[in-house]
């Protein structure tokens, strides 16, 4: 190995560090606001069931799943944002459902 690639070697590494630093703070950033999502859909789920509204709702889903392709810039694609809001809106749609069975009891 050359001398300026052990040098580099040792920056690289920092820099390796410091980004997965950044990722771990994102990540934290990202379960904080999932949970306060999840929170305020299933407060919407707790409404609705009061209302006798169905809470599955195919319309605002989609409308969810558009806005999110619109604001996304990437890197990832219109297909990677649809996939991961597609779980996050299932996830949050059975909490919902768990609401109702609570209540139901």
């Amino acid at each position: 190995m050359t001398d300026s690639k052990q040098r580099e070697r040792p920056l690289a590494q920092g820099q390796i560090e410091e980004l997965r630093q950044r990722i771990d703070k994102i990540d934290r950033q990202l379960v904080g606001l999932l949970n306060d999502r999840a929170r305020s859909a299933m407060e919407i789920g707790s409404l609705k069931h009061g209302l006798g509204i169905q809470v599955y709702q195919p319309n605002r889903e989609g409308d969810v799943l558009r806005q999110v392709r619109v604001t996304s810039a990437g890197p990832l694609s219109d297909e990677a944002m649809t996939r991961l809001f597609e779980q996050i809106i299932d996830e949050v749609r059975r909490l919902e459902d768990e609401g109702k069975e609570d209540s139901d009891n």
